[in-house]
This record gives structure tokens, C-alpha cells and sequence, in this order.
């Protein structure tokens, strides 16, 4: 029927090339890991390709179910995946997304990963979960040598080998986190879940967890109350002598978006499970997991911005309206520059934060103070921008965004995700003040990072003299204040040094010095948006 005849319409975004992003491979080269190019634009053309596609949208449209009990009765406890989440797993840890820097020399191998993330993670974001848990569950598990030596090479292993068998019989390890109690929250000194030494040495977990990252991977790291008071110990699913380890799986949460994956209410019975760290260093030991899924969190925000602004564009570089492209409007120009600078400065501080991990881990003390301050802030900041950026970009396409073969609602219910996970916003500022405060090496270093670009911008200057005064005298009160302050400065001053002009500039003028409204595109006239817009375009131009 000539009625049905489709016409203006974009051709479906698919084989392209996530990873043609300049800022990433700038940020990539730069911070010392330009040997991993060529694997991390295999990981974008995969991520960009139909099939990977296909994969994330039938993760999420075919949600992980859980099975309590088999047709006889008997307990069984474990949750049930589609296909296309073994794919995408597959994928991610065959390519070392998860622990394989760990037990990488080379120098950049954990910027390298992040980048992979970057890339691979525009394919579907929900099954990054327990690739970052495996990732992070490393440094805290070296409190505990001797676990670490039995279980890191496994969890560094590319094999991705999903099942219930005792972790030392496997090709692969993935692992979870269950830390947080429904009394408590953040709160983790409020938990109620005992540890009781036996004489064997190893410890028996009896108690309830509200979330449970990744249920089904092979070892968690728990917190306890142990006698000398919350301690963390490594629990396996699966008990040395292959017997299920009395952790039962109560419920499914039903989350707002990272529906691929599978977050559990768990409760454990008489667990076997083994002391990492001394009794009572709970909160030291597990620090070292948050903190590298913190930075997990800013990397998926920023991955999620620049899926975002390239589907916007590209939407914009093939759609008409009255009578031009909608990318070559004025006001639509000015609202896509807007999203591409704030995508832009996400990615760019990821990065500096992927490289501080891979120095500090190589034993750049300078570095890990740095970091310490650094990343508490940017998570704070970044993930608080990701809603936002989300739905603008969805606006982009209209009504064709907010349906969900767009794929743009999925993009719109995972962004609020980072700012929760791993401590939400007040936990995240406050975080940042305690390290500005309590140690002094970590404000030092975070200022001499932005002194590095000083006299480059009067704009960057005038903010960082204005932090230094903000940052004299902090209350907790004013800490999310503070928090995105030191945020937003960090952000221009890496741009300033190492950013696109355009951007850069476009970035002075409306973080620093405030030349903006409060939503996306009121940019100033004197912005080069088309040139700005054409940094998102590269990854779509073949098309």
C-alpha cells in the first residue's frame, strides 16, 4: 500500500565501529597503552555489529529466571540465563575484560582494559556486572595471599566456563560481591551476618544479604561480624568437596533497568568460607573492591553518554525537517555539541582514572593519592550527569526514541545505576571530603594534577583558585558541592591539556564559567558546534 511506504527514516545503526571515538584512542595512546589499539577496535567493531546487538537486546528482553528447586524437590538455587548473556560474557572475558590486567606486566594494561570496556560495553551494559566484580574482587583478595594464589590465575583465565563445580576444577572463575544488608545499606557496620571460626581454621557464614552482585558466579566476597568484629571472607558457591555451600537464593531483584543481569537477595546457612584479611579489617579490605568498581561505574557512565550522542547524531545526520537535516539546524546543532562535550570530558577523565589505577597498581605512590581523591569525585559527578544526558539524547530521535526498538529506553533506565551502585551520591561526596581532609597527600596530588594546565585558560585558572578556596575550609553539608567543584575542574583541565579545542573551549565556557542554561543546548553563539558534533560522527560516517 503507497500508505505504507517508508520514507525519512534512518537505516538501523549497525556494523559500525563503537571504538572510532578520538577521544578514547587519544586517551589510549596517551596514557601508555597504544599496544592495545588493535584489540580495542576489535571489541568496537564487535560491540557495533548486528549480532552483538541482537545479543544485548534478547538479554534484556528475556530477563535471567530463578530456579529454586528442581522437578524432585531438591534445593538447587540457580539462576537461568538466555543464550545471548553467555555470548556477550564470552565475548568480554575472551578479549580479558575481566581480571587479566592483574596478571598483565605490561605497562597501560589497565587503562588498555578500560578502553576494552569503553568499547565492548556500547554492546549491553548489564552483563559488565560480574566482569567488574571479577575485576575488583582481586586486590581485596591479596589481603590473602595464599588465596590468591590458588584463585587469581583462574579468575585472570580468558575462559569463560559458567557452571556448578568447585572453583579449582574450572577453566574460569567469575566472582560477586555481597556486602550490603537490608538493616544497613551503605551502612556495612550494621550488618548482622555472623562468622564463626572452626577448627579447621575456615570460617561458617549464617546470615541475609539485601543485594548480591552476580549470584552466579564461583566465589563472593562476603562481610561478616566475625569475634573481632566485621571481618570479609571468600565464600565459593560451590564448596571444596562439591557440595552446594548453604547459599540460598530468595529472590530476583526487579530492577528499573540492568535487567540482563541478576541481582539476588541471598541467604546463607552454615557457609564454608575463608578469612581475607585480619579480623575486624572488613571495611579496609573491601575498600580495595569498591574501589575499582567505582571506577567501573564512571566508565559506564561515559560509555553510556557517547552511545547516546552517536545515536543522536547519526539520527540527526539522516533525518529531515523542515526542509534541512536535523544536524544541520541551528538549535539541534547546539543540543548535540552540548552532549558531545559532556560525553567527551566523561571519557576523558575515565581514562586519567583507568591510567592513576595502572600506575598506582605498578607502585606510583603519587598516582594512587591521586586517585584516592580523584575518583570518589569523578564517580560522584559523572554518574549524577548520565540521566540527564540519557533522556536528551533520547529526545534527539523524538518519538522514535522512546520506543523500545530504539534501544534508547534501555540506554534511559540503566543510567541512574552508577550513581547508586557502590555507594550512592552522598556516600560517594562524602567519601571525597574524608579523603580531602584526612589525607593530605590525596589534596596535593589532586591539585598539582590541575596546576599542570594552569596559564593554558584564564577560565580554568579563575575555578581552580576558586576551588582551592572551597576546599580550605569544607563542611559535610556542602560536600556535594564540593564534589562536583573539584569534578568539573578536574574535567576542564584535562581538556585544556588534552582535549579538541573546540571542545575544550566549549567546556570552559559553560562548566567553569558558567556561560549555559540549566538543560542541554543553550550553549553560547560562539561555539563550534558542527565542529564539535563531527567528533561523535566518525563511528556512523561509512554509513
Amino acid at each position: 500500500m503507497p500508505t505504507h511506504e517508508v520514507t525519512n527514516q534512518p537505516a538501523p545503526l549497525a556494523d559500525y565501529d563503537a571504538s572510532d571515538d578520538p577521544a578514547l584512542l587519544d586517551a589510549l595512546r596517551r596514557e601508555g597503552a597504544a599496544w592495545a589499539e588493535p584489540d580495542v577496535r576489535v571489541l568496537g567493531r564487535l560491540a557495533g555489529s548486528q549480532a552483538a546487538q541482537e545479543n544485548g537486546r534478547l538479554a534484556n528482553e528475556h530477563p535471567p529466571k530463578l530456579r529454586t528447586h528442581d522437578r524432585y524437590g531438591h534445593r538447587i538455587d540457580e539462576v537461568e540465563f538466555h543464550p545471548a548473556w553467555h555470548d556477550l560474557m564470552a565475548t568480554a572475558i575472551g578479549h580479558g575484560l575481566h581480571a587479566s590486567p592483574w596478571r598483565d606486566a605490561r605497562p597501560g594494561a589497565h587503562t588498555a582494559r578500560a578502553a576494552g570496556m569503553y568499547a565492548w560495553g556500547q554492546a549491553e551494559a548489564g552483563h559488565l556486572c560480574p566482569v567488574s566484580m571479577t575485576y575488583a574482587i582481586v586486590p581485596a583478595l591479596r589481603y590473602a595471599p595464599e588465596l590468591a594464589e590458588q584463585f587469581e590465575p583462574l579468575l585472570a583465565a580468558r575462559h569463560y566456563d559458567p557452571g556448578l563445580r568447585p572453583p579449582l576444577t574450572k577453566k574460569g572463575l567469575c566472582a560477586g560481591m555481597s556486602m550490603t544488608e537490608k538493616q544497613g545499606g551503605s551502612d556495612v557496620r550494621a550488618n548482622t551476618t555472623r562468622a564463626e571460626r572452626t577448627a579447621d581454621g575456615t570460617y561458617r557464614i549464617t546470615g541475609h544479604k539485601w543485594f548480591t552482585s552476580a549470584p552466579m558466579g564461583d566465589l563472593f566476597m562476603v562481610l561478616a561480624q566475625a569475634p573481632g568484629g566485621l571481618s570479609c571472607f571468600l565464600l565459593p558457591r560451590v564448596a571444596p568437596d562439591g557440595e552446594r555451600n548453604g547459599m540460598r537464593l530468595m529472590r530476583l531483584k526487579d530492577k528499573l533497568g540492568n535487567r540482563s543481569n541478576a541481582s539476588a537477595e541471598v541467604e546463607y546457612e552454615d557457609a564454608v568460607a575463608w578469612l581475607v584479611g585480619e579480623e575486624g579489617r572488613g571495611v579496609r579490605v573491601i575498600v580495595e573492591m569498591v574501589n575499582s568498581t567505582r571506577l567501573d561505574c564512571v566508565l559506564a557512565a561515559a560509555t553510556g553518554m557517547r552511545l547516546g550522542v552517536v545515536h543522536a547524531a547519526y539520527h540527526a545526520a539522516h533525518r529531515t525537517a523542515f526542509g534541512s537535516r536535523l544536524v544541520d539546524q541551528p538549535l539541534m546543532a547546539n543540543v548535540l555539541a552540548d552532549l558531545v562535550v559532556e560525553s567527551e570530558a566523561a571519557t576523558t577523565v575515565a581514562l586519567r582514572l583507568a591510567a592513576a589505577t595502572d600506575r598506582a597498581v605498578r607502585g606510583e605512590a603519587g598516582e594512587a593519592a591521586f586517585r584516592r581523591l580523584a575518583l570518589a569525585v569523578t564517580k560522584y559527578w559523572v554518574c549524577k550527569q548520565a540521566p540527564a544526558h540519557a533522556a536528551e539524547a533520547l529526545e534527539c530521535l523524538g518519538g522514535n526514541g522512546y520506543v523500545e526498538e530504539s534501544g534508547m529506553p534501555r540506554l534511559y533506565r540503566e543510567a541512574p545505576l552508577g550513581s547508586i551502585w557502590e555507594g550512592s551520591g552522598n556516600v560517594a561526596a562524602l567519601d571525597g571530603l574524608r579523603a580531602l581532609t584526612r589525607q593530605p597527600e590525596s589534596a596535593e596530588a589532586f591539585f598539582a594534577e590541575l596546576d599542570l594546565a594552569a596559564g593554558a585558560d584564564r577560565r580554568l585558572d579563575d575555578a581552580i583558585a576558586r576551588l582551592r578556596k572551597e576546599a580550605a575550609d569544607p563542611g559535610e553539608a556542602g560536600a556535594r558541592r564540593l564534589a562536583e567543584a573539584m569534578a568539573v575542574t578536574l574535567q576542564a583541565a584535562l581538556l585544556v591539556r588534552h582535549g579538541h579545542p573546540a571542545v575544550a573551549d566549549a567546556f570552559a565556557a559553560t562548566r567553569l564559567a558558567g556561560d549555559r542554561g540549566h538543560a542541554y543546548g543553550t550553549l553560547p553563539a560562539t561555539v563550534r558546534a558542527k565542529e564539535i558534533i563531527a567528533r561523535a560522527t566518525p563511528a556512523v560516517s561509512a554509513r
